[in-house]
């Protein structure tokens, strides 16, 4: 009894941890605080001016572009890769494996800065052009869409892509309607963590983006150092609705999950 009173009380603190900041984050949002510590009446104002300033427009619009290009980027190119990888000899497969798990233990900050100086310094490639950026969003989010689908492409049925060929199919029409259905859901899966990872980094686009463009990340670092109170509370506003934004999105996910296993587990 003990043991279970004691089990309860540490996934109690552990959850207050994680979760206690987000939350007394969104109830300041909802009031005419100016700083955290004194609580005032009830307030919209801060999603008001989240959603009617055009500079905190334009950069919310800015980052979920700049996500959304790099994520299905990333999407293919990691897709690609591991099928390519799991279709190669042991040793090819081992050596796609090594190398793509370098990018993941590697620091933002490093891949950032070499992102910059291969593009920028060496390529000669220019900054405005939105290019470095792009492509070290997809230098940072692609390792981990491998690491999504690897997995669906090791429980996949490998023979069935073997009777697709038997019975005719071209290696193409083969990979398109039997193995991308079965590794559909790690491509979601490694598609989500890609955008996830976007809007979350700092360091690749603090070294690669143009000087007038700012990504949440970048554009909230800034604003705390600034003395202009109301963007610094909208901000609030804008974190309450990205914490909402990501826990409706899990909860579908989940239940997506439950569902297909209640179906998997009737037939």
């Amino acid at each position: 009894m003990m043991k279970k009173a004691w089990k309860g009380l540490v996934i109690v603190f552990v959850l207050l941890f994680l979760y206690l900041p987000i939350l007394v984050l969104a109830v300041y949002s909802f009031t005419d605080a100016t700083q955290i510590g004194a609580i005032r009446g009830f307030s919209l104002h801060n999603y008001v001016t989240l959603l009617t300033t055009p500079e905190l427009r334009d950069m919310i619009v800015g980052t979920l572009l700049l996500a959304a290009s790099s994520a299905v980027l990333a999407t293919v190119l990691g897709t690609m890769g591991a099928i390519g990888s799991f279709y190669s000899g042991k040793k090819v497969s081992s050596a796609i494996s090594t190398m793509n798990q370098v990018p993941v233990v590697n620091a933002d900050v490093v891949t950032g800065f070499s992102v910059c100086i291969l593009l920028v310094v060496v390529l000669g490639i220019s900054k405005d052009t939105f290019v470095p950026l792009i492509i070290g969003h997809v230098t940072l989010c692609a390792p981990f869409v491998f690491l999504s689908v690897i997995p669906k492409l090791k429980q996949m049925d490998s023979s069935i892509y073997e009777a697709a060929l038997d019975l005719g199919a071209t290696p193409a029409a083969a990979l398109r309607k039997v193995v991308l259905p079965q590794i559909f859901p790690g491509i979601v899966s490694g598609f989500a963590l890609a955008i996830t990872l976007s809007l979350d980094d700092y360091f690749v686009a603090t070294y690669t983006k143009p000087a007038t463009f700012d990504t949440i990340s970048t554009y909230v670092v800034n604003a705390t150092k600034g003395s202009q109170t109301t963007i610094k509370t909208a901000l609030w506003a804008l974190s309450t609705v990205i914490f909402l934004v990501v826990i409706l999105f899990v909860a579908l996910m989940n239940l997506q999950a439950n569902k297909e296993t209640s179906e998997r587990a009737e037939v």
